[in-house]
């Protein structure tokens, strides 16, 4: 009971459809969205922010701690969720780098207020997730970067082969919240919820250098409840765009627009911008925004590029991908690893089977890039090798053993001051340490996995069975 009062007391201190999809939002406002409902969901909400394994808030309160306490802190959450007394802790802001450049903070909440809010999400999450327009793909079940691919994909199939490219700029720091509690409360939510939802997107935040700051504005991400918000705001900008008969694609903040020509696109723009400004109180980034050919953009980690000819549309990774990739293969396999080969290659394959399954969904044009990737890996490997092999003496013996001629490893070997590195491209060392060297120990091959990549393995049993 003391832990319990302790953890207390610090914690107070798929696919769419080519065209314009058809509305589906539905008109009726009765929902049971109360707190009542909140309170039921706190257990299921609680074995969901245990799964995650997230780090401890500002009270330093983990999920273990919190599991040993659990039946008296549920009882004790309970009774403030009742009686309207409970006050979310402090968020802990941190910064990570952003893909685009610059930096995203993350606000990382207790432990506890995880719980409510996830919960709070579980209550939520069925009322409104039916009423998302179709063409909204990010934080949504059954929805991916994927599905939002392919809706894009089949624009350019039908000839909307240019793109508005829109960029919210800092859209989670934004959010207005009289805006979004206005939205909540047209959809008729308990008002004592409504004061729950206002206190956390109130919460006050811990900045890195441990300065506490009021939070007037935004959703903080990080915690659960903050993609079903975020939602909640752009779905009028997506009704928006419905009512324009405009053909598009979000994934959260990320927007594009698909028109016939750059002339419309211009137009587009500038009534978006328009709308997103003045209406919806958010800024959008001028310089990360632009009208163009979709094969000129990033859009949510590929590149997209109509043929002129046959007019079918590839699927290939972004610049920005590609930049991204090639650092964090620099960075699992640095010349200086200390340890094993075995140990480097369970977090590398950890990275690449992660990254394959996002980016698998490739068309062949890719096949070339992953090729030489995987080769590029192979020789940084190799060179690891050497490095734990230490001795040009000691390389020599194991290039023999592995079935290297005596006088060409040792030829090759001692020839010339060649840096491991120079010397991990070398004919004797690729012989030595072959490829199926590194298979048989487990590599992945991206290549490879890019042919079994569950979308290609699905087309290719759909174009069978169509026959």
């Amino acid at each position: 009971r003391k832990g319990a009062v302790a953890a207390v007391d610090a914690r107070r201190r798929e696919p769419a459809a080519r065209a314009a999809p058809k509305p589906r939002h539905n008109t009726e406002t009765v929902t049971t969205a109360t707190m009542a409902a909140v309170i039921e969901q706190l257990d299921r909400a609680f074995q969901n922010v245990a799964a995650n394994q997230g780090a401890p808030g500002p009270d330093r309160q983990d999920i273990a701690t919190v599991r040993a306490h659990w039946d008296d802190i549920r009882a004790e959450l309970a009774a403030e969720l009742s009686v309207g007394s409970y006050r979310p802790g402090t968020i802990r802001r941190v910064n990570i780098p952003k893909a685009g450049g610059g930096q995203r903070g993350l606000g990382i909440p207790n432990v506890v207020d995880r719980v409510v809010q996830e919960a709070v999400r579980l209550v939520l999450q069925p009322l409104y997730e039916p009423t998302f327009h179709a063409s909204s793909h990010g934080f949504r079940p059954g929805r991916s970067i994927q599905t939002a691919t392919e809706q894009a994909k089949g624009y350019l199939e039908d000839g909307y082969d240019w793109v508005v490219d829109l960029d919210l700029d800092s859209f989670f720091d934004r959010v207005n919240h009289q805006r979004l509690l206005a939205r909540l409360d047209a959809r008729g939510t308990d008002r004592d919820l409504l004061v729950l939802i206002g206190r956390m997107l109130k919460a006050r935040i811990v900045l890195p250098d441990g300065v506490v700051v009021r939070n007037d504005d935004g959703v903080p991400q990080g915690g659960p409840l903050s993609p079903l918000l975020s939602n909640v705001v752009l779905d009028e900008l997506d009704r928006e765009l419905e009512r324009r008969g405009l053909r598009f694609v979000r994934y959260a903040d990320d927007l594009t627009v698909y028109v016939r020509s750059e002339r419309a696109g211009q137009r587009v723009m500038a009534s978006l911008v328009r709308f997103l400004e003045s209406r919806l109180r958010l800024k959008v980034n001028a310089s990360k925004s632009a009208v163009a050919r979709p094969e000129t953009r990033h859009f949510l980690g590929f590149r997209l590029r109509r043929d002129p000819l046959d007019g079918s549309v590839e699927v290939l990774l972004s610049p920005r991908t590609i930049r991204r990739q090639k650092d964090q293969v620099r960075e699992l396999t640095p010349r200086n690893f200390g340890g094993s080969l075995t140990a480097c290659l369970g977090t590398l394959n950890a990275y690449l089977v992660g990254w394959i399954g996002v980016f698998g969904y490739c068309t062949a044009g890719v096949v070339y890039w992953l090729t030489r990737t995987d080769a590029h890996i192979r020789r940084r490997l190799r060179a690891l090798v050497l490095k734990d092999w230490k001795s040009k003496r000691t390389i020599a013996r194991k290039l023999i053993a592995l079935g290297v001629q005596r006088k060409t490893a040792w030829r090759r070997v001692y020839e010339g001051r060649k840096s491991l590195w120079a010397l991990s491209i070398t004919s004797a060392i690729e012989r030595g340490l072959r490829n199926a060297y590194f298979a048989e120990r487990g590599l992945v091959s991206l290549a490879q996995r890019w042919l079994v990549h569950p979308h290609r393995v699905a087309s290719a049993q759909l174009t069978l069975a169509l026959g």
